[in-house]
């Protein structure tokens, strides 16, 4: 963690040259093992440094929402680090991330609208902790887990407005997913993503959570998991219509897209393998399974 930390302070407080600030991009990014990341692997060698680039800032972001010592921190942090991203964009970067970053952002022509879509959504997670609607969770997936498939397609030169629609889907499919495996996790911080409107339906209320800040209960009530069940149903749809989106792109990319998609439905076999008791255990996708996934998409094999 301190490594991290430091790393962390090198990007966002020290301005240097573009090569010690990539440096510094790739180091945080062999630090984290997640799809974004692993996917690198499979791309060419001239694109896994953009990529390393506009993942330090989605990570940096992304901790900064999730590990501030309170919501009105983490906005206050967000609301800075968006102000130094519009400095960046101007022409007057303030630090190595948006050295990295902006380096990035002009030899692929990326537009910034993903870029602040993100800081949104961050945000909203400071303030909004419940969701009244599948409506309200979708425009939230649009700012929180589209704008990273649009920089991808971007970054691979195949972005256009089907290829997104069907990106959009995947990764929307993906945050569901996320979603659905963390009920626990995000309870446990007093964020419930769950559609309000449905849970009359099937007869759930929030007693059922257990009691924010306190040790998850030892079993999920059944009318919470059989919800559960249906959210999962229904972000395997998104998935499933997104893997087309493989049919539409280089070859060389299909293997990335695969495994994200296969990441996201990886994640909803583990949940639906532990019967959607996701507050007494957070379903995982086991390594053996991540391996046998990865060396698929290595072989072209998915």
């Amino acid at each position: 963690m301190k490594k991290k930390a430091e790393l962390v302070e090198g990007l966002t407080t020290q301005l240097a040259s573009v090569r010690h600030a990539e440096s510094l991009t790739r180091a945080l990014a062999g630090m984290h093992y997640e799809n974004f990341l692993v996917a690198s692997v499979l791309l060419p060698r001239r694109l896994r440094q953009p990529f390393f680039n506009v993942y330090a800032y989605c990570r940096i972001a992304d901790d900064l929402a999730d590990e501030s010592s309170s919501p009105s921190v983490a906005t206050e942090r967000l609301q800075t680090l968006r102000q130094h991203f519009d400095a960046a964009i101007a022409g007057s970067p303030t630090s190595n991330l948006f050295l990295a970053l902006t380096k990035t952002m002009q030899e692929f022509d990326l537009p910034p609208d993903p870029f602040h879509h993100l800081l949104d959504a961050f945000e909203q997670d400071q303030i909004k902790t419940r969701y009244q609607d599948f409506d309200e969770l979708l425009h939230y997936c649009q700012r929180s887990a589209n704008p990273v498939g649009r920089i991808v397609l971007k970054l691979a030169d195949c972005c256009n407005e089907e290829t997104e629609s069907l990106s959009d889907d995947i990764c929307t499919g993906l945050q569901l997913a996320n979603h659905w495996q963390d009920v626990g996790r995000d309870f446990a911080i007093g964020r419930i993503y769950l559609p309000m409107d449905r849970w009359d339906e099937f007869g759930v209320d929030e007693s059922m959570f257990g009691t924010p800040g306190e040790a998850a209960q030892l079993s999920t009530p059944m009318p919470l998991r059989r919800m559960i069940e249906a959210q999962c149903d229904l972000a395997q749809q998104y998935l499933d219509r997104g893997l087309s989106l493989a049919d539409r792109v280089p070859k060389w990319i299909a293997a990335d897209i695969k495994l994200f998609a296969h990441g996201g439905l990886q994640t909803l076999a583990a949940i639906r393998k532990v019967d959607y008791d996701v507050l007494a255990v957070r379903p995982k996708v086991s390594k053996t399974v991540q391996i046998k996934l990865i060396a698929k998409a290595m072989l072209r094999l998915l």
